[in-house]
């Protein structure tokens, strides 16, 4: 009849609507209840792409997702491009919304038109379900379902304010890797989906880089340290992705491309300081001891020196106020302390960046004094007298501590690259490395993108510039030029092979190592 259907759509069950079921039906209903696995294989329609609606046939990682999104409460799944994770993740919405009354569900995505787009599956899902599956339906809109068992689903763009005042039982972020102040986003949002003993998120999204949320909380499900149950689709789970296919799509792009696209590795942009493999190869650890915001990931050893750096901001909640402490006695630079707060006062940070240089056995402290770092170079040269602090110039008035200039950056920038590739500077800080994955070439220098911060690079950048300095040489038998050149050369020995030498009486040519190493040797004398 024309009026059991919703505002005259007769695929839609409206509210009201008597249901009378048959012992099939019945048996049907129960079976869909205990099972999303059944209720996708044996009532879903999808559309594909050149073929329109067909039955919806789960591939075994499909199944296998429907069984982790129904027994466990946070989830989070890498996945491939074009992999069904999103698909998956809307019939399983589907499938909770009509089997659980009174339950709030919101749907996020990086944007509001892909999270209206993820509700229009739900829809079509829902009209081609028999009406002894469907609750009845109160409201159903571009943006918002409401079922007669008052459940409701709403979908809208990843914001702070997007959930703010909902009762949430279900979260589903989308693409989450691709959120801009994701980080921000997530700390509004989390007091909705904790406050409740059975709110389920579920978060998916292909790999994009290794400074956000999104990676940060499925290493975070990987090492066992947070409460997500991680999932992982690779591009060869999927049916009919072969080497042949892999072989074309490379073809097609490039490699770069499909290990972002396909290969689910966390790779950096092209654009940032220190290039993707790198980034990838640092692994953060957790600090011994945490502290009024101070990170210990090392306790001072007797005989070791140390040098910290320090990064100034104005204590508004904007940039961060950071030091780096770097134990200098070997070869291998290691980062054994580290400081983030961007509410600190100027007033109060001089208190806390002498307690700890004097902790690190006295170490030489240097602090950028552009802008407000002037002040706070003055208070701990002069009024806490602490002595072992850089002093750039003795006769110019705020000699005290490095100007950050463009000179001073661009070295600095070079040497951490040379540090970190080839494996002479030790980063163990999570917060640090978060931000050298989105420390990129703007111009011709380097910064955070839009949305992050690099006040911890910064305290790198300046450590850079030191140790390649003549004051860091009079403190240190370490010789950076040297040690950088002795380490360029063993990769080059370890990575190229001599062809040898090819001699016709008339022409002489040297081997590839050769070659190199005159390269190498050039560089040297710059």
């Amino acid at each position: 009849m024309a009026s059991d259907g919703y505002m005259g759509n007769m695929l839609v069950k409206g509210d009201g609507v008597n249901q009378d079921f048959t012992k099939e039906e019945i048996q049907e209903y129960m079976k869909c209840m205990s099972s999303p696995v059944y209720f996708a294989e044996k009532y879903i329609k999808v559309i594909a792409p050149s073929k329109g609606l067909i039955d919806f046939k789960p591939y075994p990682y499909q199944k296998k997702l429907f069984k982790k999104f129904n027994e466990n409460r946070f989830n989070i799944v890498l996945a491939c491009r074009q992999s069904g994770k999103s698909i998956s993740t809307v019939i399983y919405i589907l499938w909770y919304a009509v089997f659980n009354p009174e339950k709030t569900i919101a749907v996020l995505a990086n944007k509001g038109a892909t999270a209206r787009e993820m509700l229009g599956r739900i829809t079509l899902a829902l009209e081609n379900l028999p009406f002894f599956l469907q609750p009845g339906c109160k409201e159903l809109n571009k943006g918002s379902i409401t079922f007669a068992n008052n459940t409701k689903i709403v979908a809208s763009a990843t914001s702070g304010s997007s959930i703010r005042g909902l009762s949430i039982d279900l979260l589903f972020l989308d693409e989450f890797a691709f959120v801009e102040r994701d980080a921000e986003f997530y700390t509004s949002t989390y007091p909705v989906i904790s406050a409740g003993d059975e709110t389920k998120v579920i978060i998916t999204s292909t790999a994009n880089g290794v400074g956000n949320m999104f990676y940060k909380i499925y290493e975070g499900s990987q090492k066992k340290i947070n409460e997500f149950v991680s999932s992982r689709v690779d591009w060869y789970d999927v049916p009919g992705r072969d080497a042949d296919w892999k072989k074309q799509t490379i073809a097609n792009t490039s490699e770069l491309q499909f290990e972002q696209e396909y290969g689910n590795n966390f790779l950096g942009t092209s654009n940032t300081l220190i290039s993707s493999n790198w980034l990838l190869k640092l692994k953060s650890e957790y600090p011994k001891n945490i502290e009024q915001n101070i990170h210990y990931y090392e306790d001072p050893i007797i005989d070791h020196q140390y040098v910290m750096t320090v990064d100034v901001s104005k204590g508004r909640g904007q940039d961060y106020s950071t030091f780096t402490v770097v134990d200098i006695t070997t070869g291998m630079f290691e980062q054994v302390c580290t400081f983030r707060d961007n509410m600190i006062s100027p007033m109060i940070f001089p208190d806390i960046i002498v307690k700890v240089a004097k902790h690190y056995n006295e170490a030489l402290l240097i602090i950028e004094n552009n802008d407000v770092g002037q002040v706070i170079c003055n208070d701990v040269y002069y009024e806490y007298e602490y002595e072992n602090t850089f002093v750039e110039s003795s006769v110019k008035r705020g000699g005290v501590g490095v100007t950050m200039t463009k000179r001073v950056k661009r070295i600095g920038c070079s040497n951490l690259k040379d540090l970190i590739e080839l494996g002479k500077l030790k980063i163990v800080d999570e917060n640090t490395i978060s931000e050298l994955s989105t420390f990129e070439i703007k111009g011709s220098s380097y910064e955070a993108t839009q949305g992050n911060h690099d006040d911890l690079v910064m305290n790198l950048v300046l450590f850079a510039w030191f140790v390649s300095s003549e004051a860091f040489g009079n403190i240190s038998s370490i010789d950076l030029k040297e040690m950088l050149f002795a380490e360029k050369m063993k990769q080059i020995e370890d990575d190229v092979l001599p062809f040898g030498e090819v001699n016709d009486g008339q022409t002489f040519v040297n081997s590839a190592y050769d070659q190199m190493k005159r390269e190498m040797d050039t560089w040297k004398n710059l």
